[in-house]
């Protein structure tokens, strides 16, 4: 499997045993995902009393790149938001979705409505 961009769902669903995970786990250790998320991870984990630690060693088995959240992307996630509002996407999800089109790498979801979005670059719905 090439490199994908993981959005926080498709970790979520990895770290919850839900369905659609496997799709994750066939990728250890491709993963690339924006300080955005990897935060939006520690929060939703750390909210259900999974200990920092666990959740750190979980990403770390999934993710070999952490991309940094700069102007740029942030600008470029903010547009997007703009344009997607109708949707209902929240900012961290255009900065995941602008970090695949950015890189030029397709992003792995379990948001169905991501891949109705025009301009973003491919997007892999796991459930």
């Amino acid at each position: 499997m090439s490199r994908v961009v993981l959005d926080a769902s498709a970790v979520l669903a990895v770290a919850k045993a839900e369905p659609g995970a496997e799709h994750v786990t066939r990728g250890l250790r491709r993963g690339v995902m924006s300080t955005v998320n990897v935060a939006e991870v520690f929060a939703k984990l750390l909210y259900n009393g999974v200990p920092v630690a666990d959740i750190a060693l979980g990403l770390g088995s999934l993710v070999a790149e952490v991309v940094p959240f700069d102007r740029e992307q942030a600008e470029a996630a903010a547009a997007l938001h703009a344009r997607t509002r109708a949707l209902g996407l929240s900012l961290a999800d255009t900065a995941c979705l602008n970090l695949g089109a950015r890189l030029g790498l397709p992003v792995v979801t379990t948001d169905r409505d991501w891949a109705k979005i025009e301009g973003v670059g491919p997007v892999e719905v796991i459930r």
